[in-house]
């Protein structure tokens, strides 16, 4: 059984179209990269896995789960998307970092806010909070940033900044972690050291949707590949099948544009 089964997922913004039928599945462990022009609906699709836009039609079931029904409206209420929301993680491509926080304190803090609605809050308030601190602290080791914990944002590189925010996704510990264009606000020097941490991601095995327009990357580091056109899905498959062998006219124009990268 699938991680993530995603069923005819469409989404309107009034009469423009710009999911339609979007169906695939992911296994637990793999890494997907979704590519596309600008205004594909790569982005849009990942903001309906998030249940930060609800599709119009469409089904999305995690672990066999239905999580959304776009024909089940006990599936859309706000307390429930609240909770599903946990399912996944989300990496924006401009790291929306809180900049009155340290980096510490931006990893910390959902799983704090998550930790208060627990029953023993209370009663274990100081062990749970220390346990929460060590846990953001070994995630910002693990991203290379041990020595950055106390930094605020504006203290940080573009780079570190965005490995934070990976820091962040990870600390609630989603069981899919999903990428918007990681490295598009990244001058090019500085994109090497998150590709480098999402790379290790993938060796852990980590589940995870990447939106992206690094095409090599995509090619050694995903299992799956999914091209996306106009809202639709134009070519899906293994990874170095679909960038170096491309089956869809689409596709092969697509990456003429990519080559060399």
């Amino acid at each position: 059984m699938p991680i993530l089964d995603v069923q005819h997922i469409e989404k309107h913004f009034g009469d423009t179209r710009v999911l339609e039928d979007i169906s695939f599945s992911l296994e637990q462990g793999q890494a997907m990269a979704i590519i596309g022009s600008s205004g594909s609906g790569k982005t849009t699709l990942l903001r309906c896995l998030n249940f930060l836009e609800t599709p119009n039609q469409g089904k999305i079931l995690v672990n066999g789960e239905t999580l959304f029904d776009a024909d089940d409206p006990a599936t859309q209420r706000e307390a429930e998307v609240r909770k599903k929301r946990l399912h996944f993680g989300l990496v924006f491509q401009s790291f929306n970092l809180f900049p009155q926080y340290t980096a510490l304190e931006n990893v910390t803090l959902a799983p704090q806010l998550l930790a208060q609605e627990q029953p023993d809050f209370k009663a274990r308030r100081r062990e749970i909070l220390e346990e929460i601190s060590s846990q953001g602290q070994a995630l910002l080791e693990r991203m290379g940033l041990a020595d950055r914990s106390g930094h605020y944002p504006h203290q940080l590189s573009g780079g570190q900044q965005q490995r934070v925010a990976i820091a962040r996704a990870l600390a609630l510990k989603p069981d899919i972690l999903c990428f918007d264009e990681p490295t598009s606000a990244l001058d090019p020097e500085l994109t090497g050291e998150v590709l480098k941490v999402i790379r290790s991601l993938a060796e852990q095995k980590t589940t995870m949707i990447i939106v992206t327009h690094e095409m090599a990357f995509a090619r050694d580091v995903a299992d799956q590949v999914i091209f996306m056109d106009s809202g639709i899905i134009v070519e899906q498959g293994e990874a170095r099948q679909v960038i170096e062998h491309p089956r869809e006219e689409r596709t092969r124009q697509f990456l003429s544009r990519y080559a060399g990268s």
